[in-house]
């Protein structure tokens, strides 16, 4: 009787299955902000002292459309000044603004604030603003309705100071000077005018300086003397 043994020997087979190198990737950039334009325009430069303005808006963007996030902002640069201020602010970017009132010469800009996305498939819009722009402010002169004698007040900062007088036989001129009266303290004035015959008119005037333009009037009388 024989006896066989027989070593089984068991291979074993490894394969690496699926095992791919490891790669690192940057995190999405955000898209550039677009581009945006601020074009602000007064309805008028300049405007007699307490008088108010408007200042219309536009604003738009290299995508062709108008931003509507962020806020626009009117800001001032009074005569004299060294910094700019806030005037009003809208959270509706490119508004209008309505009833501005400078106290004196004024130069003003439209600021857009710019606005920043959440996501990154939706637009940022860059911040931008308006070319400057000056309104000017007349002092303000009263006077009253009918007579030779003119009197009132003038406005703002014109106490003890100058008012000039002219007279013509037309309404357009050439006015030649007849009489310089200054102000009282308080910036009123009175004067009589002369009861000359026939229709006369008085140029009544006053000077401006860095923070009022100057401002005048036109007063006529008519006289007819019985012979």
């Amino acid at each position: 009787m024989s006896t066989t043994t027989r070593l089984v020997t068991g291979v074993t087979t490894a394969a690496l299955i699926g095992v791919a190198p490891l790669v690192l990737t940057a995190p999405a950039r955000a898209a550039e902000p677009e581009t945006t334009y601020t074009v602000a325009e007064p309805s008028v430069t300049m405007l007699d002292y307490g008088d108010s303005f408007d200042v219309s808006v536009d604003l738009d963007s290299t995508t062709g459309f108008s931003p509507t996030g962020g806020t626009t902002t009117l800001q001032a640069l009074r005569s004299g000044a060294a910094s700019w201020t806030t005037v009003a602010t809208s959270s509706s970017p490119g508004s209008d603004f309505y009833d501005v009132e400078p106290t004196m010469n004024t130069t003003y800009k439209v600021v857009y604030s710019g606005f920043s996305a959440a996501s990154s498939s939706d637009d940022s819009f860059a911040p931008s603003e308006s070319a400057e722009f000056q309104v000017g402010v007349r002092r303000l002169i009263t006077h009253p309705s009918a007579g030779l004698v003119l009197k009132g007040k003038v406005t703002p900062g014109y106490g003890g100071k100058k008012v000039t007088v002219k007279a013509s036989r037309s309404r357009t001129g050439p006015f030649k000077a007849y009489k310089k009266i200054r102000t009282n303290r308080a910036g009123k004035y009175r004067i009589k005018l002369p009861a000359r015959d026939g229709v006369w008119y008085w140029q009544v005037s006053v000077r401006g300086d860095s923070r009022w333009r100057g401002n005048s009037y036109i007063w006529q009388t008519e006289v007819f003397h019985r012979s």
